[in-house]
């Protein structure tokens, strides 16, 4: 590629995020005349493409893999060919992030999301009751992807009251240690100028259950109703699925935002080192337990349960803590052999244990 051309590629993709080391991995594609571009929708196969010279039409079967994980998806970088019908993508770039979750099924497959994304926004609709563990969720998979977490609590003007919101807010920053929150009403505009500053930067994906405000969101940051936005019930606060596709779209104040339909179920998949960091403090209170590998059950010296005894760490948090970590275990069981070896053995150890404490308690009996 000459330097014109590199010169005109980058100035045209460069609000999509293009940059210097996404030139160098792609510049061993240049000699078969290839054209790199950005995922900015896939739909049944195929996937919209924005390029230098515009926006293609691409066939995605030439690289779609028997790994889900590896499949096209929104915000992937690629490299596709100028012409041809069909036109096909025909190899996709390392990717730097990847926010991943389990599928519903019985297969225990992941499930990309988005990819290269720099902040993960996860919306939390005011107008029903705060779940917490759910907002947790959402947290440890997002610290997992590689991206940064923004919470961003919409319909922020339904609760007027600005101590009940402070405390709100509160509630969240305890329960997400080193992540921003932010309160936002699409209604009246309040702290979209905070969300936007923080979004203007890089690649951010908009992510939430349905009904939690996000397509207006959407709106509201690009300054046009581009997304379909539906009203939500009264009983639940949930609503209809309006954003149906991953859509990689331009924001006008720089950087991009890919939105997601709403997810009903959010489950893990491999994300211990997400967990980990969402459950920080726990992690800091474990190097003060008497035994390096304290389970936090019922062991002396524990220090998470003397945190919570002192009420220094709420129950609650230990209980999602316990939750979230069976469940990754669950997941990567079911995908890694030498784990499940593992987690038999532990757990015939622990019943080896169970039964010898059992027969010492009878002993104990029999002799008194």
């Amino acid at each position: 590629m000459s330097s014109s051309s590199a010169s005109s590629v980058s100035s045209a993709l460069a609000p999509y995020g293009w940059d210097e080391a996404w030139a160098e991995a792609f510049a061993p594609y240049e000699a078969d005349g290839l054209l790199p571009g950005r995922v900015v929708r896939v739909d049944r196969g195929q996937c919209d493409v924005v390029t230098a010279g515009g926006m293609l039409r691409a066939d995605t079967a030439f690289v779609t893999p028997h790994d889900p994980l590896r499949v096209v998806c929104t915000g992937d970088w690629v490299a596709v060919e100028p012409g041809g019908n069909p036109r096909y993508v025909r190899t996709c770039l390392p990717r730097r992030t990847a926010f991943v979750r389990s599928t519903s099924s019985q297969r225990s497959e992941g499930q990309i999301l988005a990819a290269n994304v720099d902040h993960a926004v996860i919306a939390v609709s005011l107008a029903l009751e705060l779940d917490l563990g759910r907002i947790e969720r959402f947290l440890a998979l997002s610290w997992e992807s590689g991206a940064q977490p923004v919470v961003v609590l919409s319909k922020a003007d339904l609760v007027p009251d600005a101590v009940t919101l402070a405390h709100l807010v509160q509630d969240v920053e305890t329960t997400a240690p080193g992540v921003p929150v932010v309160p936002v009403s699409s209604h009246d505009g309040d702290g979209l100028d905070v969300l936007a500053a923080i979004v203007g930067g890089g690649t951010s994906v908009l992510l939430g259950q349905s009904g939690a405000g996000k397509s207006t969101l959407a709106n509201a940051l690009l300054g046009e109703d581009v997304m379909d936005v539906r009203a939500t019930r009264d009983v639940d606060g949930k609503g209809r699925h309006t954003t149906t596709t991953r859509n990689l779209l331009l924001l006008p104040g720089g950087g991009v935002l890919i939105d997601t339909p709403g997810l009903r179920g959010v489950g893990l998949w491999d994300a211990e080192t997400g967990v980990g960091q969402v459950f920080s403090e726990i992690a800091e209170l474990s190097e003060r337990c008497r035994f390096h590998d304290c389970a936090h059950e019922a062991e002396p010296g524990c220090a998470v349960l003397a945190a919570v005894d002192s009420g220094e760490l709420p129950q609650r948090r230990l209980e999602s803590y316990r939750k979230l970590l069976r469940e990754n275990q669950r997941i990567v069981a079911k995908t890694d052999a030498r784990l499940r070896a593992e987690i038999r053995r532990d757990w015939k150890r622990k019943g080896a244990i169970g039964r010898a404490a059992m027969e010492a308690k009878r002993g104990a009996h029999w002799r008194a």
